[in-house]
Order: C-alpha cells, then sequence, then structure tokens
C-alpha cells in the first residue's frame, strides 16, 4: 500500500541491506508503519534474514544473499508491503507503558524556561502538558539503550540550540522538533534539558541491557526534588511499568 504514489519506498542497502521507508518525516502513521513492518518480517522466519531494525520511518532488513537472492527478498518485501495498509497497522504485541517521575525545570532542568517560551507557554503550562502526555518509543539510537520519543503536540516543534550545552547527566529528558530524548548517558547536546529523571535506560549489568524497546510508551509525570531525591537513594522506585493491552 503506497501513500501518495511515492512511500513505501524500497531502496538497496549495500549488498545485503534492503531499506523500507514509509515517509520522508517522522509522523505517528509513518513510525507505526516501520514498527509494524518489522515486526512481522521478524515473525515470517524467513531464513537468511540475519537482522532487522526500525528508525523514525524505515524499517531495515540484512540478509544473506547466499541463502536469500536479492531478487527473493525483494520479492517478499513487495509482497509484504502490498497486504494491508500499514500506516494504520496494529503495533508489535508486549508492548510496555513506563510512568516515570520528573522534575521539570529548577537548576536539574535549567533550559525549562527557554523550551516553554519557544513554545510560547508559561513554564507551568508547558509542565503541565509534557507531564501529561503519553509518548512512544519511536526508535533506539544514538547510544545505547538510548530512545527518541513521540511525537509531542506541535506546539513543542521547537528548533534545536544553536550552541551545544557542555554536558547533561544521565537520565535528563530533553526536547526539541515535537520529540523528547531522555540521555543513557552523560553527553554534551543540542537539545533543551528540560527535566530530571533517575530511570536508566541502559544496564549493561542486566542480561537485557537496553530497558526500552521501539513502541513502548512512556509517560513524564511531574514531581517535586524531595520526591526525585528518595528514588535516588532507593526509597522509591524510577519507573512503573505495565504491559499494554491490545
Amino acid at each position: 500500500m503506497t501513500q501518495a504514489n511515492t512511500f513505501p519506498l524500497v531502496r538497496t542497502v549495500g549488498i545485503d541491506g534492503l531499506l523500507i521507508t514509509f515517509a520522508d518525516t517522522m509522523t505517528e502513521p509513518s513510525n507505526r508503519a516501520a514498527l509494524a513492518f518489522r515486526n512481522v518480517i521478524d515473525s515470517q522466519g524467513w531464513t537468511g534474514v540475519l537482522e532487522t531494525s526500525a528508525s523514525l520511518a524505515s524499517a531495515y532488513v540484512r540478509f544473506d544473499p547466499l541463502l536469500l537472492s536479492h531478487a527473493d527478498i525483494r520479492s517478499r518485501i513487495d509482497r509484504l508491503l502490498d497486504e494491508q495498509n500499514w500506516y494504520n497497522a496494529p503495533l508489535p504485541s508486549g508492548r510496555k507503558l513506563w510512568k516515570v517521575p520528573t522534575v521539570y525545570g529548577t537548576d536539574l532542568a535549567p533550559q525549562l524556561d527557554d523550551a516553554a517560551a519557544a513554545a510560547g507557554l508559561t513554564p507551568a503550562e508547558a509542565i503541565r502538558r509534557l507531564s501529561q502526555t503519553r509518548v512512544r518509543v519511536l526508535t533506539i539510537g544514538f547510544a545505547p539503550g538510548q530512545p527518541y520519543l513521540g511525537p509531542l503536540a506541535p506546539e513543542f516543534d521547537i528548533p534545536r540550540l544553536k550552541e551545544l550545552t557542555p554536558m547533561v547527566p544521565e537520565g535528563a529528558l530533553v526536547l526539541a522538533i515535537s520529540q523528547f530524548v531522555l540521555f543513557s548517558g552523560p553527553t554534551p547536546t543540542g537539545w533543551r534539558h528540560v527535566g530530571q529523571t533517575a530511570f536508566r535506560c541502559f544496564r549493561p549489568e542486566n542480561p537485557q541491557a537496553f530497558v526500552l524497546t521501539p513502541g513502548d510508551e512512556m509517560i513524564f509525570e511531574s514531581v517535586s526534588r524531595d520526591e526525585l531525591e528518595d528514588i535516588k537513594a532507593g526509597r522509591a522506585e524510577s519507573a512503573v511499568c505495565q504491559e499494554i493491552e491490545t
């Protein structure tokens, strides 16, 4: 099922990869399509498929050309694309909803006021809207286990900063271009630091080091600084997790 007679677009990546792109920008439907399509490919169990992944609006398939010819996998991909409208396909099952306590603003997240002004809102209204928004893990990338989350409401389609912030800590919630990123480790960034959590996206000590999976959902609930300190001290949970019913 194509969109505007252009998408989905299937392109070759090297000698052993195909990239299936559902739009040239991230939207809820294009991300839904990428996640759903990747999930269905995984469920097929095709011999010769070595790896799949999904980005903001694309799915990637890597295959062994000695076991699965380019013509064969391209034919299979095309048949799958024609089976349904992927832009309203069901999301993968087994997804989780994470409710993450978050301090907005203060010296812990000092760019909240700037982000609110860029969105045309008061800081209090920005906090109210951001803390009540349920966002999807659109993709994992940039750093181990690190999620891009969204989409946020149109007023939060604000640009990145023109200069880098030298460092934000692990658990920083940053905002730009209608998305959140929840940092999995200390890093410089051009995104606005609007919230601070105690959530660890990357836990190398665990068998499943990446805590989040594309398709999971998150709510960053506003809490006080004292509550965040209790979480850091181990007196409260850094997140509440539940299965999403399909």
